[in-house]
């Protein structure tokens, strides 16, 4: 396992930093976010840290989406949540604010007043069909 100093997620999976964990495996750790959204908001990081999504290895990225993958269900279960909203802040101009890479499960609840992951990114852009074929040349290269 490797971190810097000066990461708090880093001091949480190291032990320095008192966490609740729910769960972990080799590679991934899930503790409760000390400043939850809803109750029982998770996050989820990789042992190692890793500032991007782009920086993790695939076994990293499979450990870190597998742990989330087993634990919603459970999340859900333990807060009487009516779903959830996974997802991940890629870089600060998406809002991540823990350089660590960090998946987030937060529960939810019907009539809960939090809208839909696509708010996410505000306003959404008017694309031509040439502008998304372009695009997605583009991804898919």
């Amino acid at each position: 396992m490797s971190g810097t100093d000066d990461c708090v997620f880093c001091g949480i999976v190291a032990g320095d930093i008192p966490g609740r964990i729910v769960g972990e495996s080799d590679d991934a750790v899930a503790f409760l976010d000390a400043n939850p959204m809803a109750p029982g908001h998770t996050l989820v990081v990789p042992r190692t840290h890793r500032a991007r999504l782009g920086d993790l290895s695939r076994e990293e990225s499979a450990a870190v989406f597998e742990l989330v993958y087993d634990l919603a269900p459970d999340i859900e279960a333990a807060v009487d949540a009516d779903g959830a909203t996974v997802g991940l802040n890629d870089g600060p101009a998406a809002g991540q604010e823990v350089g660590h890479v960090h998946a987030h499960v937060i529960p939810r609840f019907d009539g809960d007043g939090g809208g839909p992951i696509h708010v996410a990114a505000g306003e959404r852009p008017d694309l031509s069909d040439a502008e998304l074929d372009d695009i997605a040349a583009e991804i898919s290269d």
